[in-house]
């Protein structure tokens, strides 16, 4: 008699010792002593889950039923009948086959005699079966929801980390991967880089993905930037738990990604027209300033080109001006707003980065800041929690608004209060950034002069938040610290001493803030910008 072998083992049998060479042996044994002949061996290992396509058990049926009659096959012979049949569907097609093509189910260690009895018995055993697998289910989807909501993930840690044999850190950081995921995050998020560059320069850079994808493609840097688990956020089932993995990507850097992602951020724009793409805004309309290049002949041959910057609005207000600026004025308006932040004698800018260098030294002073700062602002946060609660239940506000705003606050409260609790953490190197970004400060227009395009966009970014201009002026609304840097508060107005100043602690606490916190990427910009001081 001519059979067909079948062998099926999930990978989770397969670890518990299950194996297949151990059902091979034991249907092979069978057939040898009852002088079958197997005429072909169907070896398997897949789960049998609820919705997932068989695609083995599937080629094996049509297999057998093209061929039953040709190699004239009498049975499918396989180890158990929860081998070969895992459902009740499954266990219908099965008889189908043997009512069509005469193919009965051998087994070694079950065995149904013929008639009612046997039927009986035999689905029975496939109902059981089946109760076993949609149990299994159940249990394993159980234990998956209990490990997410300890703040460990489920199946294969993503780019970045690694799974280890821990029980109680089954998920640790990557060495190397790590560091090439950190840097994928901080390049995206000064928003001037495209999937294709950012890959590219990946690419120069000799970081790889993996060995049967070398390079970073698009759907693999849009997955890594999206994804909220390099944040400390498990998601699963539409519900986000807090993880308890190490966290290597910062959440500011992490949401300066979102909004480049969500166009909130502008990338760069024409590469030949160094303040396009939205880096300015008609302080009139808030339009992005567009620019041009303007070629005319000159006489004796030759092209004089001009670029200019104006405000695109044709549906102009009647107070709203003609707003036109050259790139050269435009250039020399910003280097006289960045010089505006230099210290008036070099004495002055040495006197104060001393200051500097000795409040973060004290490090229980810089923490008790911190702690300080983080704690008023969570009281701010929960009051206007409270104010727009009860705005909404007095009706004064309508529910999207009231919800919109309400989520907004909460996830700054949630940051705020993770913060505090780790604000006993303290970087020790937050003291040298500052130092860096204040030298960066008094350097400016040095660096300025002295940087191409792409630089000085990147400087603007890293100073200022906002950039507007009207017809006649350019104002840059600056970002911390470099708006006290730029007002100088620890200076007292009218006395031209220098060295008499507002308490210290005040004008140090202002400075410092920014730093205490896990610093944002432009900080992180500023600092690689500085220049080297000379002795």
């Amino acid at each position: 008699m001519n059979v067909v072998i079948w062998a099926r083992v999930s990978s989770r049998e397969q670890r518990e010792g299950y194996s297949i060479d151990a059902q091979l042996r034991a249907t092979r044994d069978r057939a040898t002593k009852n002088g079958w002949t197997a005429v072909r061996e169907f070896v398997v290992a897949e789960s049998a889950k609820r919705g997932a396509e068989r695609l083995a058990f599937n080629e094996m049926f049509r297999w057998v039923r093209a061929n039953a009659r040709k190699d004239k096959i009498q049975a499918i012979l396989s180890h158990k009948l929860d081998r070969v049949c895992r459902n009740m569907r499954d266990a219908v097609r099965l008889q189908e086959l043997e009512d069509d093509c005469g193919v009965q189910l051998s087994f070694v260690e079950n065995q149904f005699s013929p008639g009612a009895a046997g039927a009986l018995s035999f689905n029975v055993m496939a109902a059981v079966a089946q109760y076993y697998s949609d149990n299994l289910r159940t249990e394993v989807l159980k234990g998956m929801d209990e490990k997410v909501r300890q703040g460990w993930p489920t199946g294969h840690a993503p780019f970045g980390y690694v799974n280890v044999d821990d029980r109680d850190e089954p998920v640790k950081p990557h060495p190397e991967k790590a560091k090439v995921v950190t840097r994928i995050f901080e390049l995206y998020a000064t928003g001037d880089w495209t999937f294709e560059r950012l890959s590219d320069y990946l690419a120069s850079e000799g970081l790889t993905y993996q060995p049967s994808q070398p390079r970073f493609n698009r759907t693999t840097l849009a997955y890594i930037l999206n994804n909220r688990f390099y944040v400390g956020e498990l998601v699963r089932n539409g519900r986000t738990y807090p993880g308890k993995y190490k966290v290597f990507i910062d959440r500011t850097v992490f949401d300066a990604c979102q909004d480049v992602l969500q166009g909130r951020n502008r990338r760069t724009g024409h590469p030949t027209l160094m303040f396009s793409g939205g880096l300015l805004r008609c302080a009139f309309c808030g339009r992005a300033v567009t620019g041009e290049v303007i070629c005319r002949e000159l006489a004796a041959g030759g092209v004089n080109a001009h670029a200019y910057y104006k405000c695109p609005n044709n549906n102009r207000a009647p107070n709203h001006p003609n707003v036109r600026w050259r790139e050269a004025d435009l250039d020399a308006a910003i280097t006289e707003d960045l010089q505006s932040l230099r210290m008036p004698t070099p004495e002055i800018a040495e006197w104060f980065r001393e200051a500097i260098r000795s409040a973060f030294a004290d490090v229980t002073v810089g923490e008790r800041i911190r702690k300080q700062a983080l704690a008023k602002r969570q009281a701010e946060l929960r009051a206007m929690l409270d104010r727009l609660l009860n705005g909404f239940l007095s009706g004064a506000i309508d529910e999207p608004i009231f919800k919109a705003k309400s989520d907004e606050l909460k996830n700054e409260l949630s940051r705020v209060e993770a913060d505090l609790e780790s604000a006993a953490v303290y970087d020790p190197e937050a003291g040298t950034l500052a130092v860096r970004v204040f030298d960066f400060s008094q350097n400016l227009a040095e660096c300025w002069h002295g940087s191409n395009s792409v630089q000085k966009r990147e400087i603007l970014n890293c100073v200022s938040s906002n950039r507007l201009v009207s017809d006649v002026n350019l104002a840059l609304t600056k970002r911390k610290p470099f708006d006290f840097i730029a007002e100088r508060p620890f200076f007292k107005d009218g006395r031209g001493d220098w060295t008499k100043f507002e308490p210290l602690r005040q004008a140090l606490a202002a400075f410092s803030q920014p730093f205490l916190a896990p610093p944002a990427p432009y900080l992180l910009a500023a600092g690689r910008f500085a220049l080297p001081q000379s002795a």
